[in-house]
């Protein structure tokens, strides 16, 4: 017998995603944001829309799985009995959320001891959610569904580079970035969970990134293996922990883009 019903799993986190929904919506593009950083040594902000979705997320699982752990980003962290953990970012891309940009999203993970095993990607001004995982690998939204896979094999001088900053991380994951930016076809920034999501649609090859929370990355891992792609830190080990992540379509060109930048310095 499986120690939990995928079924009841998968029923709860388009449940999360429906709260987060609402709790976002009220307000995206609005004017009461009450923006605040929560780091001294730069900007890192915070708006009363992640806090509220993360809270109603917390609600529905204290009534549907009182017995998991939670790890969020905003609130403080929920131990379990159950070997199951929920990963939410309610607001993946702050900074967009406040701009108006809708490449910002609400991420959700379940997680055992070995990473994550399911995973949404949930856009809600778009109505657009990118689910993998217990055997489902799919887009829901407004004009239908289809199915996720990521992008067959290309060479590197033909593939598309995605990032949410052009200054990534340390100056050593800057250069290294840069290298491996100069040698692919296209170099695009700033769509934060997207463009994870846009990898497992098929759209586009690479996400790298440093610097990364888990919670900023498991949901993101669990839908792109459903689509068929790889995800790993610079050095091919696991990203379940965030750090420096490569989000590849496929084996291949994740093994060139690791093959330069695995070289960076630790």
């Amino acid at each position: 017998m499986p120690r939990f019903d995928p079924d009841d799993l998968i029923a709860t986190a388009h449940a999360l995603a429906d709260a987060a929904r609402a709790a976002t919506l009220v307000h995206f593009r609005g004017a009461a944001l009450g923006v605040e950083s929560k780091s001294q040594a730069g900007f890192d902000p915070v708006t009363c829309a992640d806090r509220e979705a993360e809270a109603a997320m917390r609600a529905v699982l204290a009534e549907r799985r009182p017995d998991d752990a939670i790890l969020g980003e905003e609130l403080a962290g929920v131990t379990g009995s159950t070997g199951l953990t929920w990963v939410l970012d309610p607001v993946d891309g702050t900074r967009s959320f406040m701009c108006g940009t809708p490449t910002w999203g609400v991420l959700i993970a379940v997680a055992d001891e070995t990473g994550p095993f399911f995973g949404l990607i949930d856009q809600p001004y778009i109505g657009e959610r990118f689910i993998g995982g217990l055997g489902l690998a799919e887009l829901q939204a407004r004009a239908g569904h289809r199915k996720l896979k990521t992008s067959m094999p290309r060479p590197l001088a033909e593939a598309s580079l995605f990032t949410t900053f052009p200054e990534i991380g340390s100056a050593d994951e800057a250069r290294a970035f840069a290298e491996l930016a100069a040698q692919v076809r296209l170099t695009r920034y700033g769509l934060d969970c997207y463009a994870y999501a846009l990898l497992a649609l098929g759209q586009i090859d690479l996400v790298v990134e440093a610097g990364l929370q888990a919670y900023d990355v498991q949901a993101p891992i669990a839908v792109i293996e459903a689509a068929g792609g790889i995800v790993t830190d610079w050095r091919g080990g696991s990203a379940h922990q965030g750090g420096r992540v490569i989000a590849a379509a496929n084996s291949a060109v994740h093994a060139e883009a690791l093959e330069i930048l695995s070289r960076t310095p630790v």
